[in-house]
């Protein structure tokens, strides 16, 4: 998931997409083994997110804390935006566990 939006009013995080619900249910539909990836340019939204998905126990961080940059995660619109705003991007890389 590259780039959801960050919902950056305190009053609004209530709406991010990377919530412990859909981190469940993210769960019960991804195979043991397989990768979820996140990508903010957003430093609190990218907190937020390593925060709930370290709070499941059915994924594992295959990084310590954020992972670099995968060569093979497309550049996106969002991503090039952030750069020319100087912000920085930060990617989460974890595994689903086995059952």
């Amino acid at each position: 998931m590259f780039f959801p939006d960050p919902w950056h009013k305190k009053r609004h995080h209530k709406r991010r997409i990377i919530q412990p619900e859909f981190v469940a249910l993210l769960a019960t539909r991804l195979r043991p083994g397989g990768t979820l990836h996140l990508a903010t340019d957003w430093e609190d939204y990218a907190r937020h997110m390593l925060e709930v998905m370290q709070a499941s126990p059915a994924f594992r961080n295959t990084a310590e804390g954020f992972a670099p940059r995968p060569e093979h995660r497309p550049l996106t619109k969002f991503e090039q935006r952030g750069q020319r705003l100087g912000h920085g991007v930060w990617d989460i890389l974890f595994e689903k566990c086995e059952v």
